[in-house]
């Protein structure tokens, strides 16, 4: 498995027992829907491992308390600690009306309400405090907080994102 086919899921955080279990922190709004996972991917040393899990349960709200099979020990939950876990991309529950994932729209056509299509969107910045749509015209970049209210529609059939954005917000980049 490799890791452009597959989505973050969290880190193991922490050593929960001495008998190998650890507290696994889930990177979601919904952790409830990862309770039952039969296995997940472990990043180490640049590899994706498949963990297999025996129990697993929610604990404080974001993390999952996880005992994975043939990890017995306190030292064996040492050599995992601090590794980032991935889930295949199928795993993902689907989406529908206006929200969506990241990954997802990349390549989707963007049409503004007022000015017709503006772009494709080349990816997602979420490395600021609002994540913005990326978006390639003629060589241009356009730059468009992610922002419900200018989200009109995502139509996933014709790979397509309607906005409503300000007057003057994409005129500054054409």
């Amino acid at each position: 498995m490799r890791k452009k086919d597959c989505f973050y899921l969290g880190k193991i955080a922490k050593k929960f027992s001495f008998k190998g279990e650890v507290l696994l922190y889930l990177d979601t709004d919904q952790p409830e829907l990862y309770e039952n996972m039969e296995s997940v991917f472990v990043d180490l040393g640049k590899n994706l491992v498949p963990f297999f899990i025996e129990t697993a349960q929610l604990h404080k709200g974001d993390f999952l308390r996880v005992k994975f099979e043939d990890v017995d020990s306190e030292a064996e939950a040492d050599e995992i600690l601090g590794s980032e876990v991935y889930l295949p991309l199928s795993a993902l529950p689907p989406l529908e009306g206006n929200q969506f994932y990241f990954h997802e729209i990349i390549g989707f056509a963007v049409e503004d309400q007022r000015l017709g299509p503006i772009g494709e969107i080349v990816g997602v910045n979420d490395t600021t405090a609002q994540p913005l749509f990326e978006i390639e015209w003629n060589t241009r970049q356009i730059l468009v907080p992610m922002i419900d209210d200018f989200i009109i529609e995502v139509n996933r059939v014709q790979k397509k994102i309607v906005l409503n954005t300000p007057e003057g917000l994409v005129d500054l980049y054409l």
